[in-house]
């Protein structure tokens, strides 16, 4: 009898730590988006800089440590011939993000935009600047020289987060099971196309992928954006200023 009350405990604590267990697995996401033309609808050949991103509903157990969590990332966002790379940067809340000039001319980095306001001021070649990103959200950079220069940080609440490769995958590594919600971000697609891509997704052992996500493009929304000062850029003005 002893031996079957021992056995009958067992079974009990097992089925109370069995979901436990089962929250605090870690696995990894995967999932696949195309981006479709403007026009014709068709398929783009690059799929790349789609962000999709999981905030929980529930809560969770922490995922077990991985090497180079996003906490522990250095960031940084390069200004080097006339661009800023990455294009597109997720990070978590609190990261501090370096602005690098690797050209050899002066950069102005700025932000108006409700993730993270901020002017950089004008920097020589060689100067690195670095901005904390202290709250969720998105921040389209510019510079305030080359109206050419753009790129996002994105900044996430949860550290379940992907940016997507040319070939259209993605992969969200050290995932907790649980239920969660599904965003997806894209720089050339409207809001309400992208909330309507936006869903729950139960997350466990047997089910890691996203499956597929078509997302309609609407052309570059930004293409014409103005100064820091909200003016049109002056097409006259230097665009190597060799001193302040």
């Amino acid at each position: 009898m002893n031996t079957w009350r021992r056995c009958l405990c067992f079974l009990l604590i097992g089925s109370l730590l069995a979901p436990a267990a089962l929250m605090a697995q870690s696995l990894t996401v995967t999932g696949r988006v195309t981006l479709l033309a403007p026009s014709s609808r068709s398929r783009l050949a690059d799929n790349s800089n789609v962000v999709i991103y999981l905030t929980p509903l529930q809560r969770i157990a922490s995922a077990p440590p991985v090497k180079n969590a996003p906490e522990l990332r250095r960031y940084q966002l390069v200004q080097k011939n006339k661009r800023f790379v990455p294009h597109v940067l997720v990070v978590p809340v609190g990261a501090e993000v370096e602005f690098p000039n690797r050209d050899p001319f002066f950069h102005n980095v700025f932000s108006l935009f409700e993730g993270k306001r901020f002017d950089l001021g004008l920097y020589e070649a060689g100067a690195t600047r670095t901005i904390t990103f202290n709250k969720p959200g998105v921040s389209y950079i510019f510079c305030n020289i080359h109206p050419e220069m753009s790129a996002v940080v994105i900044v996430a609440k949860y550290p379940y987060y992907a940016v997507s490769n040319a070939a259209g995958e993605v992969t969200i590594g050290a995932v907790p099971a649980g239920r969660y919600r599904l965003y997806v971000w894209h720089e050339r697609c409207l809001p309400e196309a992208l909330s309507s891509l936006s869903r729950e997704v139960d997350l466990s052992p047997g089910s890691t992928s996203l499956g597929g996500l078509r997302l309609p493009e609407s052309g570059d929304l930004l293409s014409k954006h103005k100064n820091m000062y909200g003016l049109d850029y002056d097409p006259n003005a230097s665009p190597y200023p060799t001193s302040f």
